[in-house]
């Protein structure tokens, strides 16, 4: 009987730890902004809640500044420098309400507005 009960906790460990999903972390994001902004918004404020939901903590949950990024970005995990800080002055021409540019927001040293 006791067996039984290990296989089966062993069986519940091995299925929660596949099912989840691996972690996809961006330093290379992070570093870039922190470069490009980090001065004007203050390095303390930037962090992984720039682009995802509850802080940072939701990764599923994007805000629209991580979506006009990604779009200009155009693949996932680019690892290119130059690439990354052409797609963040992409991202701050747009607008994220009219007549409102990312770009002027962060200039005047805010942060885009979070994700919803």
């Amino acid at each position: 009987m006791r067996k039984v009960g290990v296989l089966l906790c062993a069986a519940a460990a091995i299925a929660i730890v596949s099912n989840g999903t691996p972690a996809q972390a961006r330093p290379q994001y992070n570093k870039a902004f922190k470069e490009t902004y980090g001065k004007k918004v203050g390095d303390e404020k930037v962090n992984c809640g720039v682009c995802h939901g509850e802080g940072g903590k939701n990764k599923k949950v994007v805000s629209d500044y991580a979506k006009e990024f990604a779009e200009a970005l155009g693949g996932k995990n680019v690892k290119d420098d130059a690439k990354i800080v052409e797609a963040l002055n992409a991202a701050a021409k747009k607008e994220y309400e009219p007549g409102k540019t990312y770009g002027a927001l962060l200039e005047k040293g805010e942060l885009p507005p979070p994700a919803k």
